[in-house]
């Protein structure tokens, strides 16, 4: 079984607790793939400058953020690690040259965790995380997601949770204020107009070439995870957007699915 990989925009963390055309799409999005057998998640919110990979049994729920909704501070998202597979990934990033580690230290941090209780609530896959470096670019990111690829093949699916757009200095509430600026607009259609094209060139040079990229995103973390689920799909690829919306102000929620091209 030969599964996709996706891009999530996960958002804030109280995400979960409103109505929001995101957080509709995520809750309908496990019942239109293939039930993996497991789930590796890119987080934004997991960095190291070599690639990390969870490796725990029982990992940890981590509420990696302040000043939200103190229900989110009691929620646990309990799904398995699994320490066989750890090692089969940090495997196949060794095989590639791409220094990795087993991390039996990180748990599930806001980026794999909100997203995946709306798109597999009953936690019960196996979940692993990946480690992204800021300081690293497009090529590194798309290297990571390479060597992986061959795990769509043993039914675990690639995930790229970051965000399309994220500049927090920008935000504005509430969670569902959706009137974003011309320039949040400019950079995420650009990098819609690309991915349909498999311009991957044009991708990679995101940061000199699109538009407002440094206002749309200071800093690299949240936009990096797209990289890594590209990589995933192999050398050629196909991608198609599911879905496209605004949380305060500032924040594209676009999601992406990427295949083998036909």
């Amino acid at each position: 079984m030969k599964l996709p990989s996706l891009f999530l925009s996960h958002g804030a963390p109280d995400l979960i607790l409103h109505d929001l055309p995101i957080r509709d799409f995520l809750a309908g999005l496990g019942a239109t793939l293939p039930r993996p057998r497991a789930v590796l998640v890119a987080s934004a919110h997991y960095t190291a400058s070599i690639a990390g990979v969870t490796a725990a049994g029982a990992p940890r729920t981590i509420h990696d953020f302040g000043g939200f909704d103190p229900s989110l501070y009691t929620m646990q998202y309990a799904a398995p690690g699994d320490p066989a597979l750890a090692a089969r990934i940090v495997a196949l990033l060794e095989a590639a040259r791409i220094p990795a580690r087993l991390d039996e230290q990180w748990g599930f941090d806001h980026g794999a965790w909100i997203p995946l209780s709306l798109v597999y609530p009953t936690a019960d896959l196996p979940v692993l995380e990946l480690a992204v470096n800021p300081h690293a670019g497009a090529e590194y990111h798309l290297a990571l997601g390479r060597a992986l690829a061959p795990l769509r093949d043993e039914g675990v699916l690639v995930v790229g949770s970051g965000a399309m757009t994220h500049n927090l200095y920008e935000i504005a509430p509430p969670a569902g204020n959706d009137r974003a600026p011309p320039w949040v607009h400019a950079f995420a259609d650009w990098v819609g107009l690309r991915l349909e094209a498999g311009d991957e060139a044009g991708l990679r040079d995101w940061l000199a070439g699109a538009p407002h990229a440094r206002d749309n995103h200071p800093s690299t973390e949240h936009f990096l995870p797209l990289f890594v689920a590209l990589g995933a799909a192999g050398a050629s690829w196909q991608a198609a957007r599911l879905h496209a919306s605004v949380n305060y102000r500032a924040l594209r929620m676009d999601a992406w699915r990427f295949d083998a091209a036909a």
